[in-house]
């Protein structure tokens, strides 16, 4: 019997190196700052993987800030992208932050979806497995 694997993902994902892609998160609905910084590991339009040093239980509403890689033509503050979504599944098993993934259920400013589709169409960023 073979083993089959079945790909449920509607976007395709892509890698970032995390020490580039740095996020800000709050957790809804007691946070209202910025006040959990992390990193991303792969990013796509319909959701991310990324850590924090202070784990968030899956099922949890989040917004994060995600500050786009500059080379991307965007500077400043339009750079970062702004959303939020719903923490599915967390892993606290290894020592260090805390991985997580997110999906994403709305971009929270106008054009913050195309910057962030901009960003993953440029150079720069691999398709992740």
């Amino acid at each position: 019997m073979t083993s089959h694997q079945i790909n449920r993902r509607e976007y395709e994902r892509f890698a970032v190196n995390p020490g580039y892609t740095s996020a800000g998160v709050r957790v809804h609905p007691d946070e209202t700052a910025f006040t959990r910084e992390g990193h991303i590991y792969d990013i796509s339009e319909g959701g991310i993987c990324f850590e924090l040093d202070i784990p968030v239980q899956p099922g949890e509403t989040i917004s994060m800030r995600v500050d786009i890689p500059s080379n991307v033509g965007d500077t400043g503050p339009g750079r970062a992208v702004f959303i939020t979504g719903n923490v599915v599944w967390c892993d606290i098993e290894e020592p260090g932050p805390a991985k997580m993934a997110m999906v994403i259920t709305r971009y929270d400013r106008e054009g913050d979806k195309q910057r962030m589709i901009r960003a993953l169409s440029g150079t720069g960023y691999q398709r992740a497995a």
